[in-house]
Protein backbone atom coordinates (compact mmCIF):
# COMPACT_ATOMS: atom_id res chain seq x y z
CA UNK A 1 0.00 0.00 0.00
CA UNK A 2 3.97 0.65 0.61
CA UNK A 3 0.65 1.71 0.94
CA UNK A 4 1.43 -0.54 -0.40
CA UNK A 5 3.46 -1.81 -3.16
CA UNK A 6 6.78 -0.85 -4.03
CA UNK A 7 7.41 -0.22 -7.62
CA UNK A 8 5.04 1.91 -9.51
CA UNK A 9 5.11 -0.09 -12.54
CA UNK A 10 5.85 0.93 -15.90
CA UNK A 11 5.04 -1.91 -18.04
CA UNK A 12 2.69 -1.41 -20.79
CA UNK A 13 2.44 1.96 -21.70
CA UNK A 14 -0.82 1.45 -23.39
CA UNK A 15 -3.24 3.89 -21.89
CA UNK A 16 -6.33 1.96 -22.89
CA UNK A 17 -5.02 -1.04 -21.03
CA UNK A 18 -4.76 0.66 -17.68
CA UNK A 19 -2.13 2.49 -15.70
CA UNK A 20 1.52 1.79 -16.27
CA UNK A 21 3.21 -0.62 -13.90
CA UNK A 22 5.06 2.21 -12.23
CA UNK A 23 1.96 4.20 -11.39
CA UNK A 24 -0.17 1.17 -10.72
CA UNK A 25 1.83 0.17 -7.70
CA UNK A 26 1.73 3.68 -6.38
CA UNK A 27 -0.72 2.33 -3.89
CA UNK A 28 1.54 -0.21 -2.42
CA UNK A 29 4.70 1.04 -1.03
CA UNK A 30 5.04 4.61 -2.02
CA UNK A 31 7.06 6.04 0.77
CA UNK A 32 6.33 9.67 0.18
CA UNK A 33 6.30 12.47 -2.23
CA UNK A 34 9.45 14.21 -3.17
CA UNK A 35 10.86 17.64 -3.18
CA UNK A 36 11.30 19.75 -6.20
CA UNK A 37 11.79 18.45 -9.66
CA UNK A 38 15.43 19.32 -9.66
CA UNK A 39 16.90 22.79 -9.96
CA UNK A 40 14.25 25.13 -11.20
CA UNK A 41 11.49 23.87 -8.95
CA UNK A 42 13.54 24.03 -5.80
CA UNK A 43 14.44 27.56 -6.63
CA UNK A 44 10.91 28.78 -7.18
CA UNK A 45 8.62 26.46 -5.22
CA UNK A 46 6.61 28.12 -2.46
CA UNK A 47 7.71 27.67 1.11
CA UNK A 48 11.41 28.38 0.81
CA UNK A 49 11.30 31.81 2.39
CA UNK A 50 7.77 33.07 3.03
CA UNK A 51 6.10 32.25 6.32
CA UNK A 52 3.39 29.57 5.97
CA UNK A 53 -0.22 30.66 5.96
CA UNK A 54 -2.89 29.16 8.16
CA UNK A 55 -5.31 26.87 6.38
CA UNK A 56 -8.74 28.45 6.25
CA UNK A 57 -7.50 32.03 6.09
CA UNK A 58 -8.73 32.52 2.52
CA UNK A 59 -12.39 32.41 1.49
CA UNK A 60 -12.93 30.36 -1.70
CA UNK A 61 -14.60 33.34 -3.38
CA UNK A 62 -11.43 35.36 -2.85
CA UNK A 63 -8.99 32.65 -3.89
CA UNK A 64 -6.17 33.90 -6.06
CA UNK A 65 -2.53 33.18 -6.60
CA UNK A 66 -0.47 30.14 -7.55
CA UNK A 67 -0.16 26.70 -5.98
CA UNK A 68 2.40 23.97 -6.62
CA UNK A 69 1.42 20.35 -6.08
CA UNK A 70 3.71 17.34 -6.36
CA UNK A 71 2.97 13.99 -7.97
CA UNK A 72 5.10 11.09 -9.04
CA UNK A 73 6.20 11.74 -12.60
CA UNK A 74 3.93 9.20 -14.26
CA UNK A 75 0.52 8.66 -15.80
CA UNK A 76 -1.40 9.71 -12.67
CA UNK A 77 0.19 13.16 -12.98
CA UNK A 78 -1.11 13.34 -16.55
CA UNK A 79 -4.59 12.27 -15.44
CA UNK A 80 -4.77 14.98 -12.79
CA UNK A 81 -3.68 17.62 -15.26
CA UNK A 82 -7.01 16.86 -16.90
CA UNK A 83 -8.74 18.17 -13.76
CA UNK A 84 -7.13 21.61 -14.01
CA UNK A 85 -9.48 23.10 -16.67
CA UNK A 86 -12.64 22.54 -14.61
CA UNK A 87 -10.87 23.80 -11.49
CA UNK A 88 -9.69 26.94 -13.29
CA UNK A 89 -13.22 27.56 -14.50
CA UNK A 90 -14.36 27.48 -10.87
CA UNK A 91 -11.39 29.49 -9.55
CA UNK A 92 -10.16 31.64 -12.47
CA UNK A 93 -7.73 33.65 -10.33
CA UNK A 94 -5.79 30.54 -9.23
CA UNK A 95 -2.92 29.04 -11.22
CA UNK A 96 -2.20 25.36 -10.55
CA UNK A 97 1.25 23.89 -11.16
CA UNK A 98 1.25 20.07 -11.07
CA UNK A 99 4.84 18.92 -10.98
CA UNK A 100 6.29 15.44 -11.37
CA UNK A 101 9.15 14.74 -8.95
CA UNK A 102 10.95 11.85 -7.28
CA UNK A 103 8.66 11.97 -4.30
CA UNK A 104 10.24 9.03 -2.49
CA UNK A 105 13.49 10.95 -2.14
CA UNK A 106 12.42 14.56 -2.07
CA UNK A 107 9.38 15.10 0.11
CA UNK A 108 10.68 14.13 3.55
CA UNK A 109 13.70 16.49 3.46
CA UNK A 110 11.51 19.33 2.18
CA UNK A 111 8.93 18.77 4.92
CA UNK A 112 11.58 18.92 7.61
CA UNK A 113 13.50 21.91 6.29
CA UNK A 114 10.65 23.88 4.76
CA UNK A 115 12.91 24.70 1.83
CA UNK A 116 11.21 24.22 -1.51
CA UNK A 117 8.21 22.60 0.16
CA UNK A 118 5.17 22.26 -2.12
CA UNK A 119 1.67 23.35 -1.19
CA UNK A 120 0.45 19.77 -1.49
CA UNK A 121 1.63 16.32 -2.44
CA UNK A 122 0.47 12.86 -3.47
CA UNK A 123 1.49 10.22 -0.92
CA UNK A 124 1.02 6.50 -0.47
CA UNK A 125 -1.20 5.66 2.50
CA UNK A 126 1.60 3.66 4.06
CA UNK A 127 3.71 6.82 4.39
CA UNK A 128 1.23 9.44 5.55
CA UNK A 129 1.45 8.93 9.32
CA UNK A 130 5.22 8.74 9.18
CA UNK A 131 5.16 12.39 8.12
CA UNK A 132 2.21 13.44 10.29
CA UNK A 133 4.11 15.96 12.43
CA UNK A 134 4.99 17.91 9.29
CA UNK A 135 1.48 17.93 7.83
CA UNK A 136 -1.46 20.30 8.13
CA UNK A 137 -4.42 19.26 10.28
CA UNK A 138 -7.34 18.91 7.86
CA UNK A 139 -9.95 17.91 10.42
CA UNK A 140 -11.99 21.08 10.04
CA UNK A 141 -11.90 21.16 6.24
CA UNK A 142 -12.80 17.48 5.96
CA UNK A 143 -15.67 17.60 8.48
CA UNK A 144 -18.39 18.00 5.85
CA UNK A 145 -17.00 15.15 3.76
CA UNK A 146 -16.40 12.51 6.42
CA UNK A 147 -19.80 10.85 6.04
CA UNK A 148 -19.25 10.61 2.27
CA UNK A 149 -15.80 9.00 2.58
CA UNK A 150 -15.03 5.29 2.87
CA UNK A 151 -14.18 4.95 6.56
CA UNK A 152 -10.92 3.00 6.30
CA UNK A 153 -9.45 5.85 4.23
CA UNK A 154 -10.16 8.23 7.11
CA UNK A 155 -8.61 5.73 9.52
CA UNK A 156 -5.30 5.46 7.64
CA UNK A 157 -5.02 9.25 7.51
CA UNK A 158 -5.76 9.89 11.19
CA UNK A 159 -2.97 10.69 13.63
CA UNK A 160 -4.45 10.78 17.11
CA UNK A 161 -7.23 13.36 16.82
CA UNK A 162 -5.79 14.94 13.66
CA UNK A 163 -6.84 14.06 10.12
CA UNK A 164 -3.72 14.78 8.08
CA UNK A 165 -4.54 13.33 4.66
CA UNK A 166 -7.22 13.78 2.01
CA UNK A 167 -8.30 10.29 0.88
CA UNK A 168 -8.00 9.67 -2.83
CA UNK A 169 -8.37 6.09 -4.07
CA UNK A 170 -9.53 2.74 -2.74
CA UNK A 171 -7.95 -0.49 -3.92
CA UNK A 172 -10.38 -3.23 -2.91
CA UNK A 173 -9.68 -6.94 -3.07
CA UNK A 174 -11.53 -8.95 -5.72
CA UNK A 175 -11.54 -12.54 -6.92
CA UNK A 176 -10.37 -12.82 -10.52
CA UNK A 177 -11.01 -16.17 -12.18
CA UNK A 178 -10.85 -17.97 -15.54
CA UNK A 179 -14.44 -18.75 -16.47
CA UNK A 180 -13.37 -21.25 -19.15
CA UNK A 181 -11.24 -23.29 -16.73
CA UNK A 182 -13.88 -23.23 -14.00
CA UNK A 183 -16.53 -24.30 -16.49
CA UNK A 184 -14.41 -27.24 -17.69
CA UNK A 185 -13.89 -28.31 -14.07
CA UNK A 186 -17.62 -27.92 -13.37
CA UNK A 187 -16.94 -25.30 -10.71
CA UNK A 188 -19.74 -22.78 -10.23
CA UNK A 189 -18.14 -19.37 -9.54
CA UNK A 190 -21.25 -18.14 -7.74
CA UNK A 191 -20.54 -20.74 -5.04
CA UNK A 192 -17.06 -19.38 -4.27
CA UNK A 193 -18.32 -17.52 -1.23
CA UNK A 194 -15.89 -18.92 1.34
CA UNK A 195 -12.16 -19.57 1.41
CA UNK A 196 -12.85 -23.25 2.00
CA UNK A 197 -14.91 -23.26 -1.21
CA UNK A 198 -12.02 -21.57 -3.01
CA UNK A 199 -9.67 -24.34 -1.83
CA UNK A 200 -12.14 -27.00 -3.00
CA UNK A 201 -12.37 -25.32 -6.39
CA UNK A 202 -8.58 -25.28 -6.70
CA UNK A 203 -8.46 -28.98 -5.81
CA UNK A 204 -11.11 -29.77 -8.41
CA UNK A 205 -9.19 -27.87 -11.10
CA UNK A 206 -5.91 -29.57 -10.17
CA UNK A 207 -7.65 -32.96 -10.15
CA UNK A 208 -8.48 -32.47 -13.83
CA UNK A 209 -5.10 -30.95 -14.69
CA UNK A 210 -2.22 -32.09 -12.45
CA UNK A 211 -0.04 -29.26 -13.76
CA UNK A 212 -2.48 -26.64 -12.55
CA UNK A 213 -1.55 -24.42 -9.58
CA UNK A 214 -4.68 -22.29 -9.55
CA UNK A 215 -3.85 -19.74 -6.83
CA UNK A 216 -0.82 -17.42 -7.18
CA UNK A 217 1.56 -17.18 -4.22
CA UNK A 218 3.57 -13.98 -4.35
CA UNK A 219 7.38 -14.26 -4.14
CA UNK A 220 8.08 -10.62 -3.35
CA UNK A 221 8.11 -10.23 0.47
CA UNK A 222 6.54 -6.77 0.41
CA UNK A 223 3.68 -7.61 -1.94
CA UNK A 224 3.10 -10.95 -0.21
CA UNK A 225 2.74 -9.08 3.08
CA UNK A 226 0.32 -6.64 1.44
CA UNK A 227 -1.74 -9.60 0.22
CA UNK A 228 -1.79 -11.09 3.71
CA UNK A 229 -2.97 -7.72 5.07
CA UNK A 230 -5.89 -7.80 2.62
CA UNK A 231 -6.92 -11.24 3.90
CA UNK A 232 -6.56 -10.16 7.54
CA UNK A 233 -8.38 -6.86 7.04
CA UNK A 234 -11.37 -8.87 5.81
CA UNK A 235 -11.50 -10.81 9.04
CA UNK A 236 -10.84 -8.33 11.82
CA UNK A 237 -11.07 -4.88 10.25
CA UNK A 238 -7.52 -4.03 11.26
CA UNK A 239 -4.09 -4.66 9.84
CA UNK A 240 -0.86 -5.28 11.68
CA UNK A 241 -1.85 -3.07 14.62
CA UNK A 242 -5.06 -2.08 16.38
CA UNK A 243 -6.27 1.47 17.08
CA UNK A 244 -3.93 1.68 20.08
CA UNK A 245 -0.92 0.67 18.01
CA UNK A 246 -0.65 -2.79 19.58
CA UNK A 247 0.49 -5.63 17.32
CA UNK A 248 -2.33 -7.90 16.14
CA UNK A 249 -0.24 -10.60 14.48
CA UNK A 250 -0.77 -13.14 17.26
CA UNK A 251 -4.52 -13.32 16.65
CA UNK A 252 -7.02 -15.76 15.19
CA UNK A 253 -7.33 -13.65 12.04
CA UNK A 254 -3.63 -13.94 11.18
CA UNK A 255 -3.52 -17.60 12.20
CA UNK A 256 -6.52 -18.44 10.00
CA UNK A 257 -5.14 -16.62 6.96
CA UNK A 258 -1.66 -18.10 7.37
CA UNK A 259 -3.09 -21.60 7.81
CA UNK A 260 -5.09 -21.18 4.60
CA UNK A 261 -2.01 -20.00 2.70
CA UNK A 262 -0.04 -22.97 4.04
CA UNK A 263 -2.71 -25.37 2.74
CA UNK A 264 -2.48 -23.77 -0.69
CA UNK A 265 1.29 -24.23 -0.69
CA UNK A 266 1.41 -27.70 0.90
CA UNK A 267 -1.18 -29.16 -1.49
CA UNK A 268 0.57 -27.81 -4.58
CA UNK A 269 -2.33 -25.48 -5.31
CA UNK A 270 -0.20 -22.34 -5.47
CA UNK A 271 2.06 -21.03 -8.23
CA UNK A 272 5.12 -19.19 -6.92
CA UNK A 273 6.05 -16.07 -8.89
CA UNK A 274 6.26 -12.30 -8.62
CA UNK A 275 3.48 -9.98 -9.63
CA UNK A 276 3.65 -8.95 -13.30
CA UNK A 277 6.75 -11.09 -13.89
CA UNK A 278 7.15 -13.02 -17.12
CA UNK A 279 6.57 -16.20 -15.13
CA UNK A 280 3.32 -15.01 -13.60
CA UNK A 281 1.98 -13.72 -16.89
CA UNK A 282 2.72 -17.10 -18.51
CA UNK A 283 1.10 -18.98 -15.60
CA UNK A 284 -2.13 -16.99 -15.75
CA UNK A 285 -2.35 -16.61 -19.52
CA UNK A 286 -1.54 -20.29 -20.05
CA UNK A 287 -4.03 -21.64 -17.52
CA UNK A 288 -1.75 -22.78 -14.70
CA UNK A 289 -3.27 -20.01 -12.56
CA UNK A 290 -7.03 -19.52 -12.66
CA UNK A 291 -8.18 -18.28 -9.20
CA UNK A 292 -6.70 -14.97 -8.09
CA UNK A 293 -7.76 -13.23 -4.85
CA UNK A 294 -5.96 -9.90 -5.31
CA UNK A 295 -6.46 -6.16 -5.48
CA UNK A 296 -8.55 -4.60 -8.23
CA UNK A 297 -5.37 -3.59 -10.04
CA UNK A 298 -4.77 -7.20 -11.10
CA UNK A 299 -6.79 -6.19 -14.13
CA UNK A 300 -3.69 -4.35 -15.30
CA UNK A 301 -2.40 -7.80 -16.31
CA UNK A 302 -5.74 -8.88 -17.75
CA UNK A 303 -5.89 -5.81 -19.97
CA UNK A 304 -2.30 -5.17 -20.86
CA UNK A 305 -0.32 -8.44 -20.86
CA UNK A 306 -2.54 -11.49 -21.41
CA UNK A 307 -3.07 -12.74 -24.95
CA UNK A 308 -4.35 -16.34 -24.99
CA UNK A 309 -6.86 -15.81 -22.20
CA UNK A 310 -8.32 -12.46 -23.25
CA UNK A 311 -12.07 -12.46 -22.68
CA UNK A 312 -12.00 -15.49 -20.37
CA UNK A 313 -11.30 -13.65 -17.12
CA UNK A 314 -14.02 -12.49 -14.78
CA UNK A 315 -14.11 -10.59 -11.47
CA UNK A 316 -16.25 -11.23 -8.40
CA UNK A 317 -16.35 -10.35 -4.72
CA UNK A 318 -13.73 -12.07 -2.59
CA UNK A 319 -14.85 -15.13 -0.60
CA UNK A 320 -15.67 -14.49 3.06
CA UNK A 321 -13.90 -16.03 6.03
CA UNK A 322 -17.15 -16.50 7.94
CA UNK A 323 -20.78 -16.66 6.90
CA UNK A 324 -21.96 -13.12 6.36
CA UNK A 325 -18.42 -11.78 6.76
CA UNK A 326 -16.79 -9.05 4.70
CA UNK A 327 -16.12 -9.91 1.07
CA UNK A 328 -13.50 -7.27 0.46
CA UNK A 329 -10.29 -6.04 2.02
CA UNK A 330 -7.80 -3.25 1.42
CA UNK A 331 -4.66 -3.75 -0.65
CA UNK A 332 -3.24 -0.35 -1.44
CA UNK A 333 -4.25 3.27 -1.58
CA UNK A 334 -2.98 6.83 -1.83
CA UNK A 335 -3.96 10.22 -0.44
CA UNK A 336 -3.07 13.90 -0.68
CA UNK A 337 -1.32 15.87 2.04
CA UNK A 338 -0.72 19.56 2.67
CA UNK A 339 2.59 20.38 4.38
CA UNK A 340 2.42 22.44 7.55
CA UNK A 341 4.98 24.81 6.01
CA UNK A 342 3.10 25.27 2.74
CA UNK A 343 2.90 28.87 1.54
CA UNK A 344 -0.54 28.48 -0.02
CA UNK A 345 -2.36 25.68 1.80
CA UNK A 346 -5.82 27.09 1.00
CA UNK A 347 -5.23 26.89 -2.74
CA UNK A 348 -3.96 23.31 -2.42
CA UNK A 349 -7.04 22.38 -0.40
CA UNK A 350 -9.37 23.91 -2.99
CA UNK A 351 -7.76 21.87 -5.77
CA UNK A 352 -7.91 18.60 -3.83
CA UNK A 353 -11.48 19.31 -2.73
CA UNK A 354 -12.46 19.82 -6.37
CA UNK A 355 -10.51 16.81 -7.67
CA UNK A 356 -11.70 14.35 -5.02
CA UNK A 357 -15.17 15.44 -3.94
CA UNK A 358 -16.77 17.19 -6.92
CA UNK A 359 -18.42 15.15 -9.67
CA UNK A 360 -16.42 17.13 -12.23
CA UNK A 361 -13.21 16.19 -10.50
CA UNK A 362 -13.66 12.47 -9.97
CA UNK A 363 -15.22 12.01 -13.39
CA UNK A 364 -12.17 13.65 -14.98
CA UNK A 365 -9.87 11.30 -13.06
CA UNK A 366 -11.68 7.96 -13.18
CA UNK A 367 -13.82 8.44 -16.27
CA UNK A 368 -12.76 8.41 -19.91
CA UNK A 369 -9.90 10.84 -20.43
CA UNK A 370 -7.03 11.54 -22.80
CA UNK A 371 -4.69 9.22 -20.89
CA UNK A 372 -7.15 6.35 -20.41
CA UNK A 373 -9.98 6.42 -22.95
CA UNK A 374 -11.69 3.54 -21.14
CA UNK A 375 -11.24 5.22 -17.77
CA UNK A 376 -8.79 4.73 -14.91
CA UNK A 377 -9.94 1.24 -13.96
CA UNK A 378 -7.22 -0.09 -11.68
CA UNK A 379 -8.44 1.87 -8.65
CA UNK A 380 -11.68 3.40 -7.41
CA UNK A 381 -12.67 6.64 -5.64
CA UNK A 382 -12.84 6.91 -1.86
CA UNK A 383 -15.99 9.04 -2.12
CA UNK A 384 -19.14 7.04 -1.40
CA UNK A 385 -21.38 9.14 -3.64
CA UNK A 386 -18.97 8.47 -6.52
CA UNK A 387 -19.14 4.72 -5.86
CA UNK A 388 -22.58 4.32 -7.38
CA UNK A 389 -22.77 0.84 -8.98
CA UNK A 390 -25.33 2.17 -11.46
CA UNK A 391 -23.25 5.16 -12.58
CA UNK A 392 -20.13 3.65 -14.11
CA UNK A 393 -17.17 5.96 -14.58
CA UNK A 394 -15.26 3.49 -16.72
CA UNK A 395 -16.23 1.20 -19.55
CA UNK A 396 -16.65 -2.60 -19.57
CA UNK A 397 -13.40 -4.42 -20.27
CA UNK A 398 -12.86 -6.74 -23.21
CA UNK A 399 -10.31 -8.72 -21.21
CA UNK A 400 -13.06 -9.51 -18.71
CA UNK A 401 -15.55 -10.51 -21.39
CA UNK A 402 -17.04 -6.99 -21.31
CA UNK A 403 -18.05 -7.57 -17.72
CA UNK A 404 -18.99 -4.48 -15.70
CA UNK A 405 -15.97 -4.24 -13.42
CA UNK A 406 -17.25 -0.93 -12.08
CA UNK A 407 -20.28 -2.58 -10.49
CA UNK A 408 -18.21 -5.36 -8.91
CA UNK A 409 -15.47 -2.98 -7.78
CA UNK A 410 -17.69 -0.33 -6.23
CA UNK A 411 -19.50 -2.94 -4.14
CA UNK A 412 -16.12 -4.17 -2.93
CA UNK A 413 -14.86 -0.66 -2.07
CA UNK A 414 -17.93 0.05 0.01
CA UNK A 415 -17.52 -3.31 1.80
CA UNK A 416 -13.92 -2.77 2.99
CA UNK A 417 -14.06 -3.02 6.80
CA UNK A 418 -13.24 0.14 8.76
CA UNK A 419 -10.53 0.30 11.38
CA UNK A 420 -7.51 -0.38 9.17
CA UNK A 421 -4.39 1.23 10.61
CA UNK A 422 -0.95 1.54 9.02
CA UNK A 423 1.89 1.98 11.53
CA UNK A 424 4.69 4.40 10.70
CA UNK A 425 7.13 1.48 10.40
CA UNK A 426 4.93 -0.58 8.07
CA UNK A 427 7.28 -0.30 5.09
CA UNK A 428 10.04 -1.99 7.07
CA UNK A 429 7.93 -4.92 8.30
CA UNK A 430 8.39 -6.92 5.11
CA UNK A 431 11.92 -7.74 6.27
CA UNK A 432 10.31 -9.78 9.05
CA UNK A 433 6.70 -10.75 8.39
CA UNK A 434 7.10 -10.67 4.60
CA UNK A 435 10.28 -12.73 4.72
CA UNK A 436 8.78 -15.26 7.12
CA UNK A 437 5.69 -15.56 4.93
CA UNK A 438 8.00 -16.57 2.08
CA UNK A 439 9.45 -19.31 4.26
CA UNK A 440 5.95 -20.51 5.12
CA UNK A 441 5.03 -20.78 1.44
CA UNK A 442 8.30 -22.58 0.74
CA UNK A 443 7.53 -25.15 3.42
CA UNK A 444 10.38 -24.01 5.65
CA UNK A 445 8.37 -22.49 8.50
CA UNK A 446 5.22 -23.31 10.45
CA UNK A 447 2.33 -20.96 11.08
CA UNK A 448 3.18 -20.71 14.77
CA UNK A 449 6.83 -19.97 13.97
CA UNK A 450 5.87 -17.21 11.51
CA UNK A 451 3.70 -15.57 14.14
CA UNK A 452 6.13 -15.95 17.03
CA UNK A 453 9.25 -14.84 15.15
CA UNK A 454 7.50 -11.99 13.32
CA UNK A 455 6.00 -10.60 16.53
CA UNK A 456 9.34 -10.74 18.30
CA UNK A 457 11.33 -9.15 15.49
CA UNK A 458 8.80 -6.42 14.71
CA UNK A 459 8.29 -5.54 18.36
CA UNK A 460 12.04 -5.33 19.00
CA UNK A 461 13.23 -3.72 15.78
CA UNK A 462 10.30 -1.54 14.78
CA UNK A 463 7.70 -0.93 17.50
CA UNK A 464 10.11 -0.33 20.37
CA UNK A 465 12.25 1.95 18.23
CA UNK A 466 9.40 3.95 16.75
Amino acid sequence: MSSNSSEHRSAADQPVAGPSRRSLLRVLGAAGVGAAAVGALSACAPGSSAAPKALGSVAPSQAKGSTTLWFKDDDILKVFRGVVPSFTKKYPAVTVNLVGVDIDKKLAPALISGAGVPDGAYLGDGSVLGQAEHLTDLTSQMAKYRADTVQYKLDVNTDGQRLVGIPWDTDPGLLYYREDILSAAKVDPTQLTSYDALLDAAREIKGRNPKAQPIPLEQDPDLAMQWLMMLVNQQQGTGMVDSAGKLTIDTDAFRTALTWIKKVADEGLGARSKFASTAQIAQADGGTVSLVPWAIWYNFLVQGTFKKSVGHWRAAQLPAWTTGGARSGVMGGSSFVIPAKAANPDLAWLFYEHAVYSAEGYQAVFGSNSVYPNGLNTALPSVKSALNPQNSLFKPLAGLGNENLWEVGTQASLAIPPGYRIPTWFNQADAYLGANLQKLMDGKMSVDAVIKQSVSAIQTNLVDRA
